[in-house]
């Protein structure tokens, strides 16, 4: 048994990670402000005495205490909108960089010697090398999310190598999957049910990423931390194919039985300030441990939809 922190734990991708390590037979402590997450993701934990949870805002003082004694800390909690992130970018760097900063901190006053942070393959800008390894450079992000995240993964290779630390650094692909509220799925879900005659796709429809539902997500994450040791562990984390918007919609109207909806697009290769319109990672680090993928992008998409539309 272990005793594990997790930050931003009621949220989409934290809340799954609290189910992982509570199946495990971990104790955990849950940090949430709830401004993205809600408790409910973590109601089904309250009769089983594994799992505490305490509100509060990792800007503020008076969580740091609670890490005393902690094995292990989980840190999820995050800004990431990647569009909001080029309006107004200050949330941005105070939720990821400053409570990066204070996180690894915290963990240096009180000793705690492990640490597992969410990245992104935004971390990668527009890559030339597809599907993109972790050793792919220049590493020039083209929002300030993934310049965020990656001044915090610097951050936290310099305290782990100054401080004694063993990090495992994750660099998602996008994760989709039951209790998420974000990305393009939730934002077609929702626009179809306000108008099942037409949707509006951002972008020209043909912008192609990977795409990796929650739990096999977190399996990996798990299988990463299980077999490496390096001060700095980073992974990719991904399916090995791709699939482009378009497909997206016509699966999220299939499930939704729904025939003949309009695509109206708004045009341009990027959805937005920031997009990246072709991301595949490699997962080929991570597989040469034993890892196996066992779903594709287009098996995540429906599965995701299905969860969400509930």
């Amino acid at each position: 048994m272990m005793f594990c922190i997790v930050t931003g734990g009621a949220g989409f991708i934290g809340s799954h990670v609290v189910d992982a390590l509570a199946a495990a037979g971990d104790d955990v402590l849950v940090i949430d402000d709830c401004s993205a997450g809600t408790e409910r993701n973590l109601a089904h934990h309250a009769a089983g005495g594994q799992v505490a949870f305490i509100r509060h805002n990792l800007l503020d003082d008076g969580w740091q205490m609670h890490l005393k004694e902690a094995d292990r800390v989980y840190h999820i909690a995050a800004d990431p909108d990647v569009r909001q992130s080029a309006v107004t970018p200050d949330s941005q760097i105070r939720n990821n960089v400053v409570a990066t900063h204070r996180v690894l901190e915290a963990m240096r006053a009180h000793a705690v010697p492990e640490l597992v942070f969410t990245s992104t393959s935004t971390v990668y800008g527009d890559a030339a090398v597809i599907p993109t390894p972790e050793t792919y450079t220049p590493l020039e992000p083209i929002s300030v999310y993934g310049a965020t995240k990656l001044a915090c993964e610097a951050l936290i290779s310099s305290y782990c190598h100054s401080f004694g630390m063993t990090s495992w650094v994750y660099r998602f692909a996008n994760i989709i999957g039951e209790r998420s509220g974000h990305g393009v799925i939730p934002d077609f879900i929702r626009k179809l049910r306000q108008n099942p005659q037409e949707l509006e796709i951002l972008g020209d429809g043909r912008q192609t990423k990977s795409y990796l539902e929650v739990g096999e997500c977190v399996r990996a994450v798990q299988f990463g931390i299980e077999h490496s040791r390096d001060p700095v562990n980073t992974f990719n984390i991904g399916s090995e194919d791709w699939i482009d918007v378009v497909t997206i919609a016509d699966i999220v109207a299939e499930e939704m039985d729904l025939s003949g909806v309009r695509y109206r697009f708004t045009g341009g290769a990027r959805g937005w300030v920031g997009d990246v319109p072709r991301m595949q990672l490699s997962v080929g680090k991570l597989k040469g441990l034993g890892w196996r993928c066992r779903t594709t992008s287009e098996e995540s998409v429906r599965t995701a939809v299905r969860a969400m539309l509930g």
